[in-house]
């Protein structure tokens, strides 16, 4: 129960760090615009288009009687849009930190030069970074991506699939979250996604007193937008609790498992 609430107190840090910052707040949130407009517009859609999907997706139930046809179909088109909304939540950080790779690496750095000690920098060039981080984020959707047909499997359960499915997600997006937001830090730390994923899974209370607030946040979009340069810098906080000493590379190298990592995206000969 501790670690929970210090995963919040990270979270709550990192807003307060902005708030004191307030050029590096504005800075932080040109990315979460420019992805939320995009979101917005991909949700829209789905709404108008989800009950047509469902209609396409059950034919067999053409010819049911009232008001099975109604409940089945009303079901189904609700689940769907709550799992487009179960990933486009999982899924706006990751589009926006990929978007704002400059910014939020530019903000990471300058939480962690005001909180003293070495400030950590891959020693990579800018394209390799988001080779990188593309690269695990496609990784993370994918694991997300599994989750989220299992969970929506078991929505159709009674009871559970309407109350213990939606806290599991719930506990899913903000895991992955946090993965996404602390990954910032740490891949300039050296640290490939398997070890990242590592570390989270060592402290998962703490991860999550970061994540499943930030993740229940997140519904709103407009809430999202805002938070989204505190929760960077929250999570580098965190990430600096996550990491043991002497993990990762040395300040301002391309040494550790980042550089190693960039190599598989270096075409042969070059």
């Amino acid at each position: 129960m501790n670690d929970l609430g210090a995963g919040f107190g990270y979270l709550v840090k990192g807003q307060r760090w902005v708030a004191g910052h307030g050029r590096w707040f504005g800075f932080g949130l040109l990315p979460g615009l420019i992805t939320l407009v995009v979101y917005a517009g991909a949700l829209v859609g789905l709404a108008y288009g989800a009950d047509d999907f469902v209609a396409w997706a059950t034919p067999f139930a053409d010819d049911w009687s009232s008001p099975w046809l109604g409940l089945l179909r009303t079901t189904l088109t609700a689940l769907v849009f709550l799992f487009g909304l179960f990933l486009a939540v999982v899924t706006f950080t990751a589009v926006t930190l990929l978007v704002g790779q400059p910014f939020y690496d530019s903000l990471s750095e300058e939480v962690e030069r005001s909180e003293g000690g070495e400030v950590h920098e891959s020693g990579l060039p800018l394209w390799r970074e988001l080779w990188i981080s593309a690269r695990d984020s496609v990784r993370i959707l994918l694991r997300v991506a599994f989750f989220g047909i299992i969970l929506f499997a078991c929505g159709f359960i009674p009871v559970v699939g309407q109350t213990v499915v939606p806290a599991i997600g719930v506990c899913v997006s903000g895991f992955f979250l946090a993965e996404e937001l602390t990954g910032v830090a740490l891949q300039r730390r050296g640290l490939v996604l398997k070890k990242r994923l590592g570390l989270l899974r060592r402290r998962r209370l703490l991860v999550l007193g970061f994540g499943v607030p930030l993740a229940l946040s997140f519904l709103v979009p407009f809430v999202a937008v805002f938070l989204m340069p505190g929760a960077v810098a929250g999570a580098t906080l965190l990430a600096r609790d996550l990491v043991e000493p002497g993990e990762g590379n040395t300040p301002g190298t391309g040494t550790g498992d980042t550089a190693v990592a960039a190599k598989e995206w270096t075409a042969p000969g070059s």
